[in-house]
């Protein structure tokens, strides 16, 4: 049955839920304990298991993992997170989860702020967009929002500008345009790095209602998002390798960057960039080239117009804001 809106928001940043997750990873063997045997009724480390690793009683762990400890000690939580083997960002994850008071982290980031409004493009930005005409690159704000991209994006991704600004989000048009799951060739691999970034997201911004929406809408409309939402993974947007089928030009290898800024890591900046001197910097050029040759806003439906992500049925200008 689909998970209800309602319920997804209550249960974005829960703390038993991850650790669950967590300790069902794990086997005794995994982390040097004996397996004595008998029947498990749940997969993974038991709680007395994971409270003998980190060195805490059963009592108080099973507290923790019920959010009944309002305030766990730092070093408490590092040595669930060794037990657990999570990774700094899973780390990071479970410290905030743990927090009954928001953090200096999260206020900082205005995470949880109901009265925050709609975002807009740094100037610098929007600079740096205008600086780069042959490397596509956007601009995601909170939540994965688009809000703003170059012309090369849109001859590699689609015209962000032909949807509606609440429809301008990287999480919602992998999972709910037919058109990514041709476009990227491991569908899988983008729209699961998508659901454990929100899921970083929800950690940090706990009481985003628009965050606990998209969230919603996704766990009802996608049952891929729905099953991987479930298993509660953390990560954050980085960089990488993509390649992309793109219906003129074919397979194209890409490099991805992340780059935020010091004074505002709300907003990232993602540049894709082929290899110098291979096949993908040829189709590359080729395709923003033909792109620029094609017909203006004057005519949306032109022939030949490739079906990408964001449904691209006009090209705006260098540099386009999303808000």
């Amino acid at each position: 049955m689909p998970t209800s809106p309602a319920r997804v928001a209550g249960t974005a940043g829960s703390l038993a839920e991850f650790l669950r997750t967590r300790r069902s990873r794990l086997r005794p063997e995994d982390v040097g304990l004996p397996d004595l045997g008998g029947r498990r009724r749940v997969a993974g480390l038991r709680r007395e298991e994971l409270a003998q690793l980190a060195g805490v009683s059963v009592d108080y762990y099973t507290r923790l993992e019920q959010g009944r400890v309002g305030n766990p000690s730092d070093s408490v939580l590092d040595a669930v997170a060794r037990a657990l083997r999570l990774d700094p960002e899973e780390a990071g994850h479970l410290h905030r989860l743990a927090r009954t008071r928001p953090d200096r982290g999260r206020a900082a980031r205005g995470a949880g702020s109901r009265g925050a409004g709609p975002q807009k493009v740094r100037p610098t930005m929007a600079r740096l967009l205008e600086a780069m005409p042959d490397v596509p690159a956007v601009v995601m704000g909170r939540r994965m929002d688009v809000l703003a991209w170059n012309r090369a994006a849109v001859s590699l991704l689609g015209d962000y500008g032909a949807l509606a600004p609440a429809e301008r989000n990287i999480a919602r048009i992998t999972y709910l345009d037919p058109a990514s799951r041709t476009l990227y060739d491991d569908w899988v691999g983008c729209a699961r790095e998508n659901a454990a970034f929100l899921r970083l997201e929800a950690g940090r911004r706990p009481d985003d209602p628009r965050l606990a929406e998209l969230i919603g809408e996704l766990s009802v409309r996608s049952p891929e998002f729905r099953r991987w939402w479930a298993e509660h993974p953390v990560r954050d947007k980085t960089s990488g390798r993509k390649v992309f089928h793109h219906p003129l030009v074919g397979r194209m290898e890409l490099v991805y960057e992340t780059l935020r800024s010091a004074d505002d890591p709300d907003q990232a900046l993602i540049t894709y960039a082929p290899d110098p001197g291979s096949p993908s910097e040829d189709a590359l050029r080729m395709l923003i080239a033909w792109d620029a040759d094609r017909p203006g806003p004057g005519d949306p439906d032109a022939p030949g117009r490739p079906s990408t992500p964001a449904r691209s049925a006009r090209a705006r200008g260098s540099v386009t804001d999303g808000h």
